[in-house]
């Protein structure tokens, strides 16, 4: 049920998965990127929200921009998400301080610094409702004629600025020297130190990078105009730590991370369907949870193997140069 009910609805069902999978996506690169450079962005969530704020604050108070607004709010996500991740990139690069408890940090200030700029703001709250005020038309991301393909559903241009951002990071991780010396960096920094590399400054800007592309996740969702509001509440987001999941199940590589994206996504949206069964709702995230401890257990299962192996062939060598 939980396979098939995601298609049942035809094209709809396949329009959800899209939508689902847009902010996981660029979360899950966003931790795929940092892995690949030697770093753990835990704080994903909290450059999520940061992001959503200023695509929200943007979308909010900034009518006059036109047709230009919800680009202007893209923006503005980019932005707020990357300066949140340049905190622990300073951190890291200057004082060596670990990533993933300034990232703890900065996720729990963010989630409070969103919920009171809210709240105290009568301009973005709703005080009815709790939450921040819809945005305007305007800055509601383009459908590009997706609203036809897959009627019904909410998806819009957003997956396809998410596809573009995948193989964006995938060049400039894969084809460029500047994605070189990031991964250079990420495997050895004394080395890349010795080689002529600025370490401390692409430790910074990897962080700012992978900050971006959670907040480019955060505004994608909130200004798709599917009813999305921040919600005074004291959770984390969500996406933030989802795309962790995604960007395991992808191996941080980008290609893998947009597949695991479109496939939690596929799992999410045909859980719905079990609740009409009287199934509760946890049990998505309790067959998503599954699926990722029985891939890590390959990883950890290929990395013994491969230790065996390594092992018993350099005691075969060891035999034949005993022999000769």
């Amino acid at each position: 049920m939980i396979l098939t009910g995601a298609l049942a609805h035809g094209m709809k069902g396949i329009g959800q998965i899209l939508y689902y999978a847009t902010p996981i996506m660029l979360t899950g690169l966003s931790v795929g990127f940092a892995f690949k450079t030697g770093l753990f962005n835990i704080g994903a969530s909290g450059q999520f929200i940061m992001g959503a704020f200023a695509a929200v604050y943007v979308g909010i108070t900034m009518p006059a921009l036109g047709q230009v607004h919800w680009l202007v709010g893209i923006i503005a996500s980019i932005i707020a998400g990357g300066l949140w991740a340049l905190i622990p990139g300073i951190l890291k690069a200057y004082a060596n301080v670990n990533e993933v408890i300034s990232c703890i940090m900065m996720n729990y200030i963010g989630m409070y610094a969103v919920n009171s700029l809210v709240k105290d703001n009568p301009v973005l709250f709703d005080q009815a409702k709790n939450q921040s005020y819809s945005v305007a038309q305007s800055a509601v991301l383009p459908k590009l004629g997706l609203d036809k393909l897959f009627a019904g559903s909410s998806v819009n241009s957003g997956i396809l600025i998410a596809i573009l951002a995948v193989i964006i990071i995938h060049v400039i991780l894969n084809k460029t020297v500047f994605g070189f010396e990031l991964k250079a960096v990420g495997l050895n920094h004394e080395a890349s130190k010795y080689a002529g590399v600025n370490e401390k400054l692409n430790i910074i800007l990897a962080m700012v990078i992978a900050g971006a592309l959670s907040g480019l996740g955060g505004g994608l969702l909130y200004l798709a105009g599917s009813g999305k509001h921040i919600e005074i509440l004291e959770v984390l987001a969500d996406e933030g730590f989802t795309g962790m999941s995604v960007a395991l199940l992808g191996l941080s590589n980008p290609i893998g991370v947009l597949i695991a994206a479109l496939f939690i996504a596929y799992i999410t949206e045909g859980g719905f369907y079990l609740q009409l069964f009287d199934f509760a709702p946890e049990i998505i995230d309790i067959i998503i949870a599954v699926i990722i401890y029985f891939s890590a257990f390959a990883l950890l299962f290929q990395a013994v193997i491969k230790h065996f192996v390594s092992k018993k062939n350099a005691k075969e060598s060891g035999k034949v140069e005993t022999l000769s």
